[in-house]
Order: C-alpha cells, then sequence, then structure tokens
C-alpha cells in the first residue's frame, strides 16, 4: 500500500509539537485520532519492553510487556488471556527444525504483537477475539516482527550467545515473513519524468557536501506530489537516508540570532514559536546556510489551516468542521499576540513586509507539516526541520517506523528501514497513527486505502462498569474492517456494544440466545441505529458537483465528507443485519417456546 500527498506542491515529514502555540491545535488532533500521548513518540525508538539475555549454559530472549506501558492492564489480560505471562523467556537451542523454528516464532510473534497494539487497536481487537486470524494491523506486524529482529540482533551483536546457528535461522524466518507483509501492500509506483525536480537535485547536492547520505532520489510521483524513491534495492535495516546533525534546524539557531534577546523577553513564549518567527525571516536571508533548503519547500503547503470558506462550509456536520474553525481561530488570535507590535516596536529585526499574516502562516504550514521531535544525546527532546527529510511521504504501511533519535557515534539522523523497499519504488515513512481529519488539517492529505484510525468518538454517558472495564471513552470506524459480523458482534466495537448493553439492562447475562436477551440487543441495536441515523442527517446530501473543477480545498474537503458517510452507512448496515439476524434468533425462540 502506497500513498499519497495529492497536492504535487506539498510535502511531508514527521510531525511532532509540544509548544505553547500549538497546544490548542494538538487537543483538536487528539480528539480526532483519539489517541493517547504515549503513542505520540512511539516511533522514536525500538520498544525498551523488549531485551535479550544470555547466561553461560544457554541463550534467551526476553520479551517483557513494560509496567510503564499506558495499556499495561490491557495488555496483560490479553497475554494471560492467550495463554502467557507479561514476560516470557525463549530459550534457544543449540540446534534446531523447521517445525521448532516455527512454533518459537509463532509464540514470540503472538506475544510480540500484544506488546505493540496501539489504543485505538487494543480497543478493536476485541471484536475478533473468536476469529482464528491473529493479525491485527500492517503496522502492528511489521513492527512486532522487527522488534523481535532487534533482540535477536542484540544476542548476535554481543557474541555471548553459542546458539548462532539458530539465532540467523530465526532472522531469516522474520526477514522472510515481512517481506510477505510487504509484498500484500504494495502499489506501483509511476514517476512524472515530465517535472523538473532541479531544485530538488540541489538541495541534495548541498545536503551530500554537508556530510548527508541518501540511498534514495527525488521525483515526482503520480497522485503524490514530490517523493523520495529508492536507487537500489534496500532490506530490512538498511539506512536509506542519513542526516548529520549540522544541518538540522534546531532552537540552537535561536539562540545565536539577532531577536532571541527580544523573543526572550515575552513571557510565555515556547521555543518552537522563536523558530517558527525565525524561519520567517531566514526565509528570505540571502547569505542562509539553509537558503537552498527554504528554496526548495513549496510556495503554499495547502493543509487544511489554509481552508477557504466554501471548503469549511462544505464540512459542516463534521467534527472537522469545528476542528479547523477553531484551528485557524487560535492561530489568528496567536499572530494579533505577535503583531504588529514586534513590527512597531524592533522593525529592523522584524520587517513588516516578512512578517505579514501570509507569512506567519506559512511558517505555521511549514513546521505543523514538516517538523518532527528529534531526541538528543543529552536526553532533550527539540522540534526541529529536517532538510531533506521532508520528501518522504506518508503511507499507512510504511517502509521505516523508527526514527528521531540521534545516532552518538555519527551525530546523526539515521532513516532505517522497517521492511524492504524495492528499487524504484517510493520510499514511505509514518508521520504517526493519525486520522484522516489529522492530516487533512496538518498535512493536505487523505490517506489512500482503509486508514484503521478514521474512528468516530461515540459520546455516551459512562456506566460503573466502565472503571472497572476501562473503556470510559468509545468509538467505532468502518465496520468492513472488522472480520467478526457474527451475532452479538456485527463489525461493531464490542467494548461499545457491552457498554450499552449494560446501560439498557444491568443485570442480563449478554451474548445468550435467551429471548430476554435477544430483545435487550435488539433494543440495543436499535439505539445505535438512531444516534448514527441523526449522524448521518447532519452531514446533507451527497455534493454532485463536477469535483474535477473545483478548487483544491473543496475537494479534499468533499472527499473527506463521503468518507464520513462512507463509515457511518457502514455503521447502519451493520445495524439492520444485526437487527436482521437477532429478529431470527428471537423468533426461534418464540417458536420454541409455543411448543412447549
Amino acid at each position: 500500500m502506497c500513498e499519497e500527498t495529492p497536492l504535487e506542491s506539498c510535502n511531508h515529514s514527521p510531525y511532532r509539537f509540544s509548544s505553547l502555540i500549538f497546544m490548542v491545535l494538538l487537543l483538536c488532533c487528539y480528539m480526532s485520532s483519539n489517541l493517547n500521548i504515549h503513542n505520540f513518540f512511539c516511533s522514536l525508538q525500538p520498544p525498551s519492553c523488549d531485551e535479550a539475555k544470555e547466561t553461560n549454559e544457554d541463550c534467551a530472549i526476553v520479551l517483557e510487556l513494560s509496567e510503564s506501558d499506558p495499556y499495561f492492564d490491557k495488555k496483560k489480560m490479553l497475554l494471560q488471556n492467550k495463554g502467557f505471562n507479561p514476560k516470557k523467556r525463549v530459550s534457544l537451542k543449540s540446534s534446531s527444525s523447521p517445525s521448532w523454528i516455527s512454533a518459537t516464532l509463532k509464540v514470540m510473534l503472538q506475544i510480540a504483537r500484544i506488546i505493540h497494539l496501539d489504543e485505538v487497536e487494543l480497543y478493536f481487537c476485541q471484536d475478533d477475539a473468536c476469529s482464528p486470524v491473529e493479525f491485527y494491523s500492517p503496522r502492528n506486524e511489521v513492527e512486532a516482527l522487527n522488534s523481535i529482529l532487534s533482540l535477536l540482533d542484540i544476542s548476535n551483536s554481543s557474541g555471548k550467545c553459542l546458539q548462532m546457528n539458530v539465532l540467523q535461522e530465526l532472522r531469516e524466518a522474520i526477514v522472510s515473513m515481512i517481506r510477505d507483509v510487504r509484498d500484500n501492500n504494495c502499489v506501483k509506483t509511476t514517476i512524472l519524468e515530465n517535472q523538473s525536480v532541479d531544485k530538488e537535485e540541489c538541495l541534495l547536492q548541498w545536503g551530500e557536501r554537508n556530510g548527508m547520505r541518501t540511498r534514495l532520489q527525488i521525483a515526482y510521483v503520480e497522485g503524490a506530489g514530490r517523493g523520495s524513491i529508492a536507487r537500489e534495492d534496500l532490506n530490512v535495516g538498511d539506512t536509506a537516508l542519513e542526516i548529520p546533525v549540522s544541518i538540522v534546524i534546531s532552537e540552537e539557531l535561536v539562540y545565536t540570532s539577532d531577536m532571541f534577546h527580544i523573543l526572550e523577553k515575552i513571557g510565555g513564549i515556547s521555543l518552537e514559536t522563536m523558530l517558527l518567527l525565525w524561519s520567517m525571516k531566514e526565509r528570505h536571508n540571502c547569505t542562509s546556510k539553509f537558503k537552498i533548503y527554504f528554496d526548495a519547500l513549496p510556495k503554499n503547503f495547502n493543509t487544511g489551516l489554509s481552508f477557504g470558506l466554501d471548503a469549511i462550509m462544505a464540512l459542516e456536520g463534521t467534527l472537522l468542521f469545528e476542528e479547523i474553525v477553531q484551528a485557524k481561530q487560535h492561530l489568528c488570535d496567536q499572530y494579533g499576540e505577535l503583531f504588529p507590535s514586534l513590527c512597531d516596536d524592533h522593525p529592523d529585526i522584524f520587517p513588516r513586509e516578512l512578517y505579514t499574516w501570509e507569512q506567519f502562516l506559512w511558517a505555521c504550514e511549514l513546521w505543523y507539516s514538516n517538523s518532527m521531535n528529534v531526541m538528543f544525546p543529552d536526553g532533550k527532546l527539540r522540534t526541529c526541520l529536517i532538510p531533506i527529510a521532508g520528501f518522504l511521504n506518508h503511507s499507512l504501511h510504511p517502509h521505516i517506523l523508527q526514527y528521531g533519535k540521534v545516532d552518538t557515534t555519527a551525530n546523526s539522523l539515521k532513516f532505517r528501514l522497517s521492511r524492504p523497499c524495492s528499487a524504484g519504488e517510493q520510499c514511505f515513512l509514518s508521520y504517526g497513527h493519525f486520522s484522516s481529519s489529522h492530516l487533512i488539517s496538518f498535512y493536505g492529505f487523505l490517506p489512500q486505502g482503509d486508514n484503521p484510525y478514521d474512528i468516530i468518538p461515540v459520546d455516551i454517558d459512562a456506566t460503573e462498569d466502565d472503571s472497572i472495564t476501562s473503556n470510559s471513552t468509545h468509538m467505532v470506524r468502518g465496520t468492513w474492517l472488522s472480520r467478526n459480523h457474527n451475532i452479538f458482534y456485527y463489525g461493531l466495537p464490542l467494548p461499545l456494544l457491552d457498554h450499552l448493553r449494560r446501560i439498557q439492562s444491568p443485570i442480563l447475562q449478554y451474548n445468550t440466545l435467551l429471548q430476554a436477551n435477544l430483545e435487550n440487543e435488539m433494543e440495543v441495536l436499535g439505539r445505535l441505529r438512531s444516534i448514527f441515523d441523526c449522524v448521518m442527517k447532519n452531514l446533507g446530501a451527497v455534493d454532485l458537483h463536477d469535483r474535477e473543477n473545483t478548487s483544491w480545498d473543496v475537494r479534499l474537503a468533499v472527499e473527506f465528507k463521503d468518507l464520513q458517510r462512507r463509515i457511518i452507512s457502514s455503521i447502519l448496515s451493520s445495524c439492520d443485519t444485526g437487527l436482521k439476524l437477532v429478529k431470527n434468533e428471537w423468533c426461534r425462540c418464540l417458536a420454541e417456546d409455543s411448543r412447549g
């Protein structure tokens, strides 16, 4: 599965923020993606919950669920339900058979999958509890396999493990499994040869002169704008791109700038905001070290923050409508707090022509769509712009999962592959576990394929049992993503169904074909259908206008609204199908009762 940015003028790299100026927008993002902040930084480094251990007697791989995991209790319960403890030690034999390799990997993968579940996967995985298929998602599968691979490599590099042949056999088997995930989700890359990449080539040459190493080339890709194409076949663990810290744009540049002594006196201003203001001026600095980088950036990022009135109105009835309106208002307020006072008080440092609203919005979109948080050797997380890394587009099934931590040996950022990328194929990374509304707001595109993070929050009063099950927040998504459409499941999220069942009748025993329980089930499905029937009506009629000739923002807004309709339609359809299933069983119960 390959992605994605539909606007050729726009490129994106990992979005990470912590600044005050972006706080309200982050809250909006959280509302739309419903993800815990723990997952916000999940791609920074290999999970610390796994470890490899060796003794003189044998070599063992230890998979352990960290007690600091925010979903420790839920994951522990899942592990125990499958017969595993939170800590599993797998001893390696001095020799192995294919059957032992297969059985051992099956156990390790079952555990690793659960350890690497995120909040959304954890919520919806209960729907498929009865399914014989263990697979949760491509992301989870690749991350779980890579975590095991990392443990094997740690044991292998230590030189203490005597079972080197077994480690190698396990490694080869895992790499083969990763390739299988890749093969099931690959999409052909079509390069647009008629598009000039002169500016991009200049940027690559500038990077190479400054110590950058890459096995990628930049090209315009059909349906994705500018993207990074593999020059050669890249395998799991290969470094596709290496960026020296010396060309990373970070807060250190603000400290040495002529505006820092002014900005540091402004109460409450964050370093990220200072960086934003610095970039507005540096963009026009002809002698800047980063001139070639700024020249290669698009004139317009075309994110949701640039939506015009028609596009915003086209979103009416969706959560994204409120989120974009609030985000744009927040940016206007922030701009008003800084300008024109900075220009009036310090015209030599903040020239009015460089600090217009349009320039401010451009800089905001730059930092939202192209910045990432980098963990430096001193342990501090800094918001940075990474030249050249911005050409790596997002995908639901990326090649690069773990990035953003400075390699202390090379003093550089290394983008290593978690799954293979063939020569001529576009190389993707993950911006995070984001909903399509988030990706539109801050990146300006809808991802291709079925985004498992396209959830709709359901606001229903909590019950006492919710404190026990730890599911006080409920959500739905497209029911086509579920593998279980049987009675009592219907492709709908089990935590939500159980919550509604408890509200309707706390004393009944659920999931039994008894008349009272089936009547309760019909009430639950009827209530859920009523809720989403109202949501569907709020979306209004389908827009049948000529979309090809509409503006980019209106077209994107209408496509998002279509996606919302598709999700809600699937929920209504599942409710209707479920009602038929339950009613048939209810009629059977009545018939049996009448026969005595």
